[in-house]
């Protein structure tokens, strides 16, 4: 199988890694991350390490003349026989006070070719304009419809980190890829202790639901692992592709501002 039908996945590794996870009803009372949170992760295809995802949320900037926080996936692979040269970026602009996604920037260089996506959000909540361009072509703008509120899947796993999550509940939010709009579903299915590189840790097991199509399509349900602590880590992430078997698992982490301010204020 071609190597870059394994990697040439960014947007999704960042929903990978996090999962496809949706937003509840209602916030718990302090975010649970903030700029300057740090998470590496090793992912596995087939059951071999195939190489390295880091997502880092971003000091606040503008983008299109509004605060946000760029929340940062950068996925590369190993120097394996059959894995081309994969370094891929994928950026989500969160609004924080809104918690809603103002777009997003996919950077994509596999095998030495790139190609770059962006999404912009548009003012009415219910399109977006998408601009695609592979290296050495023009680019092609189009105007797709959305549903209002509709997220991106960085954008749906961070919300559901801000959410109290609770063993039973169901969560649903629209996502679009910028080729494919569907509703994210997901349930809290148990509460487990979970072996880590991190530790033991006592974690949320999360059923998760997702339609991403063709190479990237789930032969079952992905499940996605968060820490029960008010960080809602995601510490594991298992899917099983059309491609193949995909896991991520965290292997460093570090807390952005918000959260170290609120332990120190907690005297932990």
């Amino acid at each position: 199988m071609r190597a870059q039908s394994k990697w040439g996945f960014a947007a999704v590794l960042a929903g990978l890694v996090w999962s496809a996870t949706a937003m509840a009803q209602e916030s718990s009372s302090s975010p649970a991350f903030g700029p300057g949170e740090q998470s590496q992760y090793r992912v596995k295809y087939l059951g071999v390490t195939a190489g390295t995802a880091e997502v880092t949320v971003g000091a606040t900037m503008k983008q299109w003349g509004e605060d946000v926080w760029p929340i940062v996936a950068v996925a590369k692979s190993h120097d394996l026989i059959g894995v081309w040269p994969i370094k891929d970026k994928f950026v989500s602009y969160w609004q924080p006070q809104g918690e809603r996604v103002l777009g997003s920037d996919l950077h994509a260089d596999e095998n030495g070719k790139r190609r770059r996506q962006r999404i912009k959000m548009q003012p009415d909540g219910r399109s977006a304009l998408v601009v695609k361009q592979k290296q050495g072509e023009a680019a092609r703008e189009s105007t797709r419809e959305v549903e209002a509120g509709t997220l991106d899947v960085t954008g749906a796993t961070f919300a559901l980190r801000n959410r109290d999550l609770e063993v039973g509940r169901e969560y649903a939010y629209p996502v679009f890829t910028g080729s494919k709009s569907f509703t994210m579903r997901a349930k809290v299915e148990s509460r487990e202790a979970l072996k880590t590189e991190l530790g033991p840790k006592e974690v949320f097991k999360v059923r998760v639901q997702a339609e991403f199509g063709g190479n990237l399509n789930t032969k079952r349900d992905m499940f996605a692992y968060f820490t029960t602590d008010p960080n809602h880590v995601p510490v594991r992430v298992e899917a099983e592709f059309a491609l193949g078997t995909m896991v991520a698992e965290i292997t460093d982490y570090k807390p952005g501002r918000v959260m170290a301010v609120a332990r120190a204020e907690n005297g932990e």
